[in-house]
């Protein structure tokens, strides 16, 4: 008997929230809906700006190709749409895929899956010089960012290196002079063999 009053209380509110179940689902899907249409107001809002900044750097990429050994080529900034628009997402409405043709004629095909080890250091570097800083890495390394390349050509990669390093700290591994030469500081990394041992000194 002194348990049927809380049994009472207990189904009283169960019989409440069983009733206004339809009124609470109706203010959730509104919630919803509402929360959904802010994101993708900001989403669109992200690709908009997504466009215009992707723009603005493939033109400043596409700029330096023919300088860097790639005369002819061209860079591309894609945005490619994520399969479900409708299921918010943290990162946006689009992935960025970075796109390039190293030599004319060629259609642009993925950064990740086309650039040589030597193009993708170059295209590293002309992407740093175009965006000046924008992503705060205070160092760069490049590590043999002249393969493939000479004369001119090293020479403008040479100027290219030097520029960062009048605001950021950066480190080159070359094995040509005329990449060397623009340094602000040389050093000199050589190996050899010594008693049976292979040995590394700068």
């Amino acid at each position: 008997v002194e348990g049927l009053a809380r049994h009472r209380d207990a189904l009283a509110t169960e019989l409440h929230a069983l009733e206004d179940a339809d009124a609470r689902l109706r203010v959730l899907d509104g919630e919803l809906a509402s929360m959904l249409a802010a994101w993708q107001a900001a989403a669109s809002a992200l690709t908009a700006s997504r466009r215009q900044a992707g723009q603005r750097l493939a033109a400043e990429v596409e700029s330096m190709l023919g300088a860097l050994g790639m005369q002819g080529g061209a860079f591309a900034v894609e945005l490619q749409a994520v399969p479900d628009p409708l299921q918010p997402d943290p990162d946006g409405a689009e992935r960025v895929e970075l796109q390039v043709s190293a030599n004319p004629g060629q259609p642009l095909r993925a950064l990740r899956k086309v650039a040589s080890g030597g193009e993708l250091s170059r295209l590293s570097l002309a992407i740093e010089v175009a965006i000046q800083g924008a992503d705060g890495a205070h160092t760069l390394v490049f590590d043999e960012v002249d393969a493939g390349i000479g004369g001119a050509v090293a020479a403008a990669v040479g100027a290219k290196l030097r520029a960062l390093g009048a605001t950021r700290q950066v480190l080159c591994v070359t094995h040509l002079p005329q990449v060397a030469a623009a340094g602000h500081a040389q050093y000199r990394v050589s190996k050899a063999a010594q008693a049976g041992i292979t040995q590394s000194q700068v």
